[in-house]
């Protein structure tokens, strides 16, 4: 088996207690004290997300913007400079091949931000639709990506960095400097908190981690917890949730499908076989992704791709595919390895308190 691959942050994180785990070939921390308090301590405080494992391209040249955008959903006429937008990349069936924040860096300049899992797959399919003349790099390699959110993530942003952070909007960036080398700070994340997403370079990682670790307000966080915030908010993940067998719209993001330029994709958004539906459980008994989804009458109408106990809510919450004839149904039940739950179609995001729109400025 090949060797995990490492980011700059891994000693810290085995050297301050994290439980280490393969995820998508990626050696990374899951939890330090636990899942429900490194939950809780992001929705109250501040907590910091090794994040590095994600994969950053650069696209540039002339005629950048008209070939992104037939690669990408996202309308790109709209999007202005110093100003980023989460969207997806479409196979020839609408299928997603990947979701991901595009940054607009300059008029002809972007950066696009995918899964580290995807990441190869990513290169391959941009590459073979961009013209002679659009560059196209992949800056994983070098780039680390460290994520700070929490209601506090401004106070500890300016209490670690220095000067005043308030001016960025929600989905806005700006470029900075950090130690002598550039450093992007982007107001986005999976949390729903307020919070910011700092990209720079792999070797400078660990100094800025230990600078906003010693704010007193600031706990370091593994997956486990973000995957039950950003569950919380109704935030898809790659694989699970959304996949290059189903559309944005049969996951729920029809809203983000108003560009009129067409682009890789387009026409198979018109079919719709399954859709993705919330569901509420009573307890703390979750569905686990997989299990099987039937109607009141006992009939399977799909499964569960993702499941959790929620922290804030103290109930359990789920995401699941139905078949589209079934999805306005008000109940259904989840039968899971050793019984079988009840479960209620609600609206998302299940989780409604986060601070990620909160005025700063």
């Amino acid at each position: 088996m090949a060797a995990l691959k490492r980011t700059p942050l891994a000693t810290w994180h085995t050297e301050n207690g994290a439980r280490m785990v393969d995820f998508a070939g990626w050696e990374m921390p899951v939890q330090y004290e636990g899942i429900i308090k490194e939950h809780n301590h992001t929705r109250s405080q501040a907590s910091l997300f090794d994040i590095s494992h994600m994969g950053e391209f650069l696209v540039s040249g002339s005629g950048s913007l008209d070939a992104l955008d037939n690669v990408v959903t996202q309308n790109l006429s709209t999007l202005g400079v110093g100003k980023c937008r989460y969207g997806f990349m479409l196979n020839e069936r609408g299928g997603v091949i990947d979701d991901l924040i595009l940054y607009r860096l300059e008029d002809q300049e972007f950066m696009l931000v995918v899964n580290g899992a995807r990441e190869d797959i990513d290169y391959t399919w941009i590459s073979r639709h961009l013209p002679e003349g659009v560059q196209l790099k992949n800056v994983s390699g070098e780039t680390a990506k460290i994520d700070l959110q929490g209601p506090r993530a401004l106070e500890a942003l300016e209490a670690g960095l220095g000067g005043s952070w308030g001016f960025l909007k929600y989905f806005n960036f700006t470029k900075a400097e950090f130690e002598g080398s550039s450093m992007l700070v982007s107001r986005t994340g999976y949390t729903g908190e307020l919070g910011y997403e700092l990209y720079l370079p792999w070797n400078l990682a660990p100094a800025l981690w230990e600078r906003l670790a010693a704010v007193d307000f600031v706990k370091p966080a593994g997956l486990g917890a973000r995957d039950t915030l950003r569950l919380e908010l109704g935030y898809p993940l790659y694989g699970q949730d959304i996949d290059e067998e189903h559309t944005p719209i049969e996951a729920g993001f029809g809203f983000l499908m108003n560009k009129e330029a067409d682009f890789i994709g387009k026409k198979g958004l018109d079919t719709v076989k399954e859709k993705l539906v919330p569901l509420t459980i009573e307890g703390r008994r979750s569905a686990r992704t997989g299990d099987e989804v039937r109607k009141a009458s006992g009939a399977p109408v799909g499964h569960v791709t993702s499941g959790a106990f929620s922290p804030s809510l103290g109930h359990a919450i789920a995401l699941a595919y139905v078949e589209a004839s079934q999805a306005d149904n008000a109940a259904f039940a989840v039968a899971t390895a050793r019984t079988e739950l009840d479960a209620k179609r609600t609206e998302l995001p299940f989780y409604k308190e986060g601070t990620a729109r909160t005025k700063t400025g």
